[in-house]
């Protein structure tokens, strides 16, 4: 998993199972504390599912809140008896599905979700899940049929932002934006839910070059949350797009351990010319985060590199191979933005015609993309 600390000359190895590499940050928020204890528990009783599984879960919410992958380990390993077995129990097999999608296995995950669903068509969480990774692997009409089998059984704004994603990126940007912007008027759902919807529209918002709304709902999600990695990037990114770096700055100062916002941190002080000596020591820090992960055989941050090669290193031909190499697992349209860019800066005309082929086929909104590729 990603480390925070850069990488030694030559890899440590510890001398035995007990020696203590870094402390995770509960202090910092204490509900991490409950990890120690499950996992205590697990210990004694190794083959408890439903501690198991609990714990899996913490876990992965732990790596949700906190941006810190480490905690997708904690996740696999709590659930060791049952990670290798070809049919284990439905709740075990979802949350394998899960860890595998935040580990960019698509496929290891989709082959785990086909196989929860054809055991359980109506498991709602399953489909969910599934259209989710179907969605980031472009494969939007599977994504929005997973969205539709769902409609009847979880709350309205859950099916509509299931299927806003999908249909946002494959030519109904309009109409998949304009109805969750009226769901989310009417109240109603869930804290995390409300901001899972208000994060997807303010990024729908902003592919459609509406400033005004996409700031809407960026910070209404934010009031929410202010912590979520997820939303503090995305916002970034707008922020950037918007020219107010500063703003960037202002938020992300504090938020160096996680390497998707050191990156947007990173860029927004390269921006700023009074934040010069600031932006050279975070470039260089991530400079060796990227290698630390690449000695590792960590492919998570693929995307996120590309970017850093591009705009922060000038290294346009190793940010191309890794935008390519991204783009053949995951195919959001924020991979595509530094798939694109990296071909413009690199003069790849037959990666720039794949691009363009993509966008016609999907009917992609995305005004960003739509400029790189001179196509509005």
């Amino acid at each position: 998993m990603l480390a925070a600390t850069p990488a030694a000359a030559s890899p440590y190895v510890p001398a035995s199972d007990d020696v203590v590499l870094e402390r995770l940050p509960d202090g910092i928020d204490p509900s991490l504390r409950q990890l120690k204890v499950l996992r205590a528990g697990l210990k004694s009783h190794p083959e408890n599912l439903d501690l198991a599984t609990r714990l899996a879960r913490r876990a992965i919410e732990a790596a949700r809140e906190t941006g810190d992958p480490r905690f997708l380990g904690q996740a696999q390993a709590a659930l060791a008896l049952w990670w290798v077995q070809a049919d284990p129990p439905p709740a075990a097999l979802l949350l394998r599905a899960t860890i595998k999608q935040s580990l960019h296995d698509f496929s290891g995950a989709l082959g785990d979700l086909d196989k929860l669903i054809a055991a359980r068509p109506a498991d709602g969480q399953a489909l969910l899940t599934r259209a989710t990774v179907l969605g980031v692997r472009g494969r939007y009409a599977e994504a929005r049929a997973d969205c539709a089998r769902i409609a009847r059984a979880v709350p309205r704004l859950v099916a509509l932002a299931c299927d806003a994603g999908p249909a946002s990126l494959s030519g109904e940007s309009g109409r998949s934006y304009a109805a969750l912007a009226d769901e989310l008027r009417s109240g109603g759902a869930g804290s995390g839910v409300r901001e899972w919807a208000l994060t997807l529209a303010g990024e729908i918002a902003q592919r459609r070059a509406d400033a005004e709304n996409a700031e809407t709902h960026f910070r209404a999600a934010l009031a929410l949350d202010a912590r979520d990695p997820y939303l503090q990037a995305a916002y970034a990114d707008f922020l950037l797009e918007q020219g107010r770096p500063a703003e960037v700055v202002a938020r992300l100062r504090d938020s160096t351990r996680n390497d998707s916002l050191l990156l947007r941190l990173a860029l927004a002080e390269a921006r700023l010319p009074g934040m010069r000596a600031a932006g050279d020591m975070h470039r260089a820090d991530l400079a060796e985060r990227f290698d630390a992960a690449r000695r590792r055989g960590d492919v998570l941050h693929r995307r996120e590199e590309a970017r850093y090669r591009l705009e922060l290193a000038g290294d346009v031909r190793e940010a191309l191979r890794l935008a390519k190499d991204n783009w053949n697992v995951q195919r959001e349209s924020a991979d595509l933005r530094i798939l694109v860019a990296a071909a413009r800066a690199q003069g790849d005309a037959a990666t720039l015609a794949q691009a363009e082929a993509w966008v016609r086929s999907h009917h992609l909104e995305d005004a960003t993309v739509l400029g790189l590729l001179g196509m509005r």
